[in-house]
């Protein structure tokens, strides 16, 4: 095994995914509040689920305070059940979100239910303009996800039963996705008929997120179907969004599809960029190509250089690097779950407690927290169930064992039940000030909340198990039929440094690919850290020191020949 594929499964093993877990004469201290936690979000679960099916299937979402259903896929697309009347809209998105959350809970008998029904009855030969981003997302993925879960020996479905219907809907999806790429830049349209293709007159305008968060489904189905259109389409896309940066390795938030120009220049980790950063560093682990790195390693030294202030992620000019907007945004919190799978633990810990402070201030996390100003948005006070926060505890519980993660998400568990249970599911806060509830169960609150809080306390799911978790939860197995080879002789050249007998440690943890708590004696306190030459700080020359862990700026030596930000002060 070549040096370049090593690190992928040290990190695998060791911080991204899951190791299996490993009898020990001592028990876990903590086994009976895991017992007792995992028990009360499996409840969670399935009181949201079984209300959906009560009041709201076949329809899309459940409406939890009347009791009804809304077709919210009429936003995405309305996609007819083929045995059902002409007049029904509903797709069963909560069904297909929840599919992959009932594999890991062991419910093998409502999975294949789940699974048969949406193969006898889901279409998309259907009149209905879709977001290309979400309904990839959510259905093209849930539907990957839980064709894979379908035939793995876990969860493989009765002798005859199935015959790979998922992955044929998965197909026909994908095959209505394609022709939405067809423009000049190879960025696809934002919106697109399931039956008619591109609409005359389509906007132009799309995210960052939506054009560049595509690779992980649409590459998987490749994988699976043998078909590398999806795969060659989604990649496409992305080397153009790459090309599109700006000097700062940086990138805007909307674009002109057709134009190839940016719209807007403000951009931060939060909505409309998120999961495109998400995306380059799981895609790089789940195929393996080398230049999904290359692009993650630059996009997330830009992040940290000119988004980060201490804990916080501000916004900023991609062409000036200046911020624009001082602001906390509740996806932003899924961050530290990103920055543990590259073994910055110690800036996911740093971020994560300052969101975990904002969600006990409020009792849940609200979509926009104006930082500058410490106070709540004025028109954005509401919390939709959202999954990032607990997400990320999740993700630093593994890394780090800490059980200060599991207060966390008892703390989350507790809110949530406390704030948002109710008979008819679970309902979207509207105002956090006054904790008055929206109408509303989003199919994300099955497919990620409950997911990640349940596997926060059990894991069971994920031993001798490797699996990356797409920006909507669903599980895809790592292997490595899928892993792009490379050259046995291929060597990074920033290991060369490394290696240097007269310059011991002049590497960052990212450039080594390793966490940085397996550096040693010396703990790299963030993935850009590059310690200075001698511990004293003392230098000759520039090149005696290092880059900052805060602020990932390279230090410089003074003329009293020490190193610090002198440049910068």
């Amino acid at each position: 095994m070549s040096r370049r594929n090593r690190w992928i499964w040290v990190l695998i093993f060791m911080v991204i995914i899951i190791p299996a877990l490993r009898i020990e004469a001592k028990q876990d201290p903590y086994a009976a509040k895991k017992k007792r936690m995992s028990d009360k979000v499996r409840r969670m679960f399935y009181h949201a689920y079984d209300s959906y099916m009560m009041y709201a299937f076949p329809h899309d979402e459940l409406k939890p305070l009347t009791k009804t259903f809304t077709d919210s896929l009429s936003e995405l697309g309305n996609l007819r059940l083929e045995h059902l009347p002409q007049e029904y809209n509903g797709s069963a998105l909560t069904l297909i979100e929840s599919l992959s959350s009932l594999a890991i809970l062991g419910n093998h008998t409502e999975f294949e239910k789940a699974v048969l029904w949406l193969s006898e009855n889901l279409t998309f030969d259907v009149d209905a303009r879709i977001n290309l981003f979400e309904c990839n997302i959510r259905v093209l993925g849930g539907l990957v996800s839980a064709h894979i879960l379908a035939t793995d020996s876990t969860n493989r479905l009765g002798k005859g039963m199935y015959k790979n219907e998922l992955l044929l809907l998965a197909e026909e999806l994908g095959k209505r996705f394609l022709p939405a790429f067809d423009t000049p830049t190879g960025l696809p349209y934002a919106w697109i008929n399931l039956k008619h293709g591109v609409m005359d007159n389509e906007i132009t305008e799309t995210s960052t997120s939506g054009c560049g968060s595509l690779i992980l489904e649409m590459g998987a189905l490749s994988h699976l179907t043998g078909d590398p259109r999806f795969e060659s389409a989604a990649l496409r896309a992305l080397r153009k969004l790459w090309s599109m940066r700006s000097s700062l390795n940086l990138l805007g938030t909307t674009l002109d599809v057709e134009t190839g120009e940016w719209i807007e220049y403000s951009s931060g980790i939060g909505a409309g960029v998120d999961s495109f950063y998400e995306y380059l560093l799981k895609a790089h682990i789940l195929f393996g190509r080398e230049e999904y790195w290359r692009m993650f390693q630059s996009a997330y030294l830009a992040v940290q250089k000119y988004f980060r202030h201490g804990p916080w992620y501000h916004e900023a000019d991609m062409r000036t690097g200046r911020a624009t907007f001082w602001q906390l945004t509740s996806l932003q919190a899924f961050w530290p779950g990103l920055q543990v799978l590259v073994g910055d633990i110690a800036a996911a810990n740093s971020s994560h407690r300052e969101f975990f402070h904002v969600w006990q201030k409020f009792g849940v996390l609200p979509e926009r927290y104006l930082l500058d100003h410490q106070m709540l948005h004025p028109t954005e006070k509401y919390y939709p169930l959202r999954p990032e926060l607990a997400e990320s505890t999740f993700y630093l519980y593994q890394a780090t064992k800490d059980p200060w993660y599991l207060e966390v998400g008892e703390s989350i568990v507790d809110s949530l039940n406390l704030h948002t249970r109710v008979e008819g599911g679970f309902a979207s806060i509207r105002d956090v000030t006054t904790m008055e509830l929206e109408d509303h169960q989003h199919s994300f609150f099955l497919a990620e909340t409950c997911k990640y809080l349940y596997l926060l306390f059990d894991d069971s799911f994920l031993v001798n198990q490797n699996y990356i978790f797409t920006t909507e939860g669903h599980p895809l197995p790592i292997l490595s039929s899928w892993h792009e080879r490379l050259p046995v002789a291929y060597i990074p050249s920033n290991w060369t440094s490394v290696k240097s007998e007269y310059q011991p440690k002049r590497a960052s943890a990212m450039s080594l690919r390793m966490c940085p708590a397996n550096c040693g004696n010396e703990l790299l306190q963030s993935a850009c850290h590059i310690p200075d030459f001698r511990v004293d700080h003392r230098c000759l020359t520039d090149e005696d020191c290092g880059i900052d862990s805060t602020s990932c700026r390279r230090r410089s030596c003074s003329m009293a020949g020490f190193c610090g930000l002198w440049l910068s002060i």
